[in-house]
């Protein structure tokens, strides 16, 4: 069987790659038909991480696109599995925007690398918490905060648009490390917005100004991907075929929203970043309310 088929497998079995359901289908629709659809998908789902890689490289909340993108082209599919590919996938984009902002935006990468590791661990964290919580209440919440959150950024025109960090040395590694916890720990229990909180926390709290915390950011947000990689992984909820393709659309959309951000500076993430908030609030009260 073709590797491939394994999404068409999936939406008749909820499993991946299960060889008797996909014969019936065979029996019904040409091969040629099952392939032109699959094509159809992958590029669908390709264009799609092209534009997430892009705002995640500026501004973080490329799973805004992504994300649905997956539900919709494969709504039979089983959501950890979706959830794991689009992880997948957006690792190297978010790998490859880390490499490009740590050559380029002077920033104390050692001393923000402890950070790191603690967004990480507080993702899985939060992954192990969701096995024993709903996360309904937040879900219900999250919108009210994020508007209190692009309220706040336009309401200070000056707000993260020239770096003054507030500390230095281990005091600013440890206001790091607590915003990676938090942060890392929503991210692993609920998700959506974790590169716009990052981004906002690292403006507010440590007087970077946009284009310093999405640096940060990306970092943080490398290791968080990363140990819900290897969660889903050991689950076995990853289609590693589809996230290929993905992955190297989404580096090339990273790779044109680095150089865009590297080029116009804060004042040209802020704004991505209240487009990108704007659109977050009505996701997710469409999500909490209306749906």
């Amino acid at each position: 069987m073709l590797a491939g088929h394994a999404p068409l497998a999936h939406r008749r079995t909820g499993r991946l790659g299960s060889g008797p359901a996909l014969g019936p289908m065979k029996a019904r629709r040409p091969r040629r038909v099952l392939m032109e659809s699959n094509m159809l998908e992958l590029l669908t789902v390709a264009l799609a991480s092209l534009l997430a890689g892009f705002i995640d490289a500026v501004a973080g909340g490329g799973g805004l696109v992504l994300v649905p993108a997956l539900f919709s082209t494969f709504p039979g599919a089983a959501p950890a599995t979706l959830l794991g590919t689009n992880k997948g996938a957006s690792v190297w984009g978010t790998g490859w925007a880390t490499l490009q902002y740590v050559k380029r935006v002077d920033l104390p990468w050692r001393r923000l690398m402890p950070a790191a590791a603690l967004a990480g661990l507080g993702s899985f964290a939060g992954a192990w918490a969701l096995t024993l919580v709903s996360p309904n209440g937040l879900r219900k919440a999250l919108p009210l905060v994020l508007l209190a959150v692009l309220a706040y950024t336009l309401a200070r025109k000056d707000l993260g648009r020239e770096h003054r960090p507030r500390f230095q040395g281990r005091a600013e590694a440890a206001v790091a490390g607590a915003i990676a916890l938090a942060v890392g720990f929503y991210d692993g229990f609920f998700g959506p917005g974790t590169g716009s909180f990052f981004v906002f926390l690292f403006v507010r709290l440590l007087g970077y100004d946009f284009l310093h915390a999405s640096a940060t950011a990306k970092l943080m947000n490398l290791l968080t991907n990363a140990f819900a990689i290897a969660l889903f992984v050991s689950k076995g909820h990853i289609w590693w075929h589809v996230a290929a393709v993905m992955a190297v659309t989404n580096v090339a959309g990273s790779l044109l929203g680095t150089r865009l951000a590297l080029k116009h500076g804060a004042g040209f993430v802020r704004g991505v970043f209240v487009v990108v908030v704007g659109c977050l609030i009505l996701k997710t009260a469409w999500d909490a309310f209306l749906r």
